[in-house]
C-alpha cells in the first residue's frame, strides 16, 4: 500500500500540515471575535429600559436573565422593587427609574 501515513507521535508537522493548522487557527480566532464583539454591541431584543418598560438582568441558573415588564406589569414590579430591600429589588430600581416608575415620578 503507498502513499503516507499518518505522522507518528513526535514527529513534527509537515509545511503543509502547519500551513493548514494556521488557517483553521486564524479562522477560529476570528469567529470568536466576531461573537464576542456582537454580544458586547448588542443590547438584546428589548433594548433599554424606558417609556413605561422597565428590563433587568438578573443572575439566574444559565448565568443571567433578563425581566422585561411593560405597562401594568411594570408598575407591579416597581412598586415591589421599592418597597422590598431583597438583590432582584435593588437590581430593579435604576431601571423603574429610566421608565419613569419610581415612587413619585423620580
Amino acid at each position: 500500500m503507498k502513499g503516507r501515513q499518518p505522522n507518528p507521535l513526535g514527529e513534527s508537522l509537515s509545511t503543509r500540515q502547519k500551513r493548514v493548522f494556521l488557517v483553521v487557527a486564524v479562522i477560529f480566532v476570528m469567529v470568536m471575535a466576531g461573537v464576542s464583539a456582537w454580544a458586547v454591541a448588542d443590547n438584546g431584543s428589548y433594548g433599554k429600559s424606558g417609556h413605561g418598560c422597565v428590563n433587568v438582568t438578573v443572575a439566574s441558573t444559565t448565568g443571567g436573565a433578563i425581566m422585561h415588564s411593560c405597562g401594568d406589569a411594570a408598575q407591579s414590579l416597581c412598586r415591589r422593587a421599592f418597597s422590598h430591600h431583597d438583590r432582584t429589588s435593588l437590581l430593579a430600581r435604576p431601571q423603574c427609574r429610566l421608565a419613569g416608575l419610581a415612587p413619585g415620578g423620580h
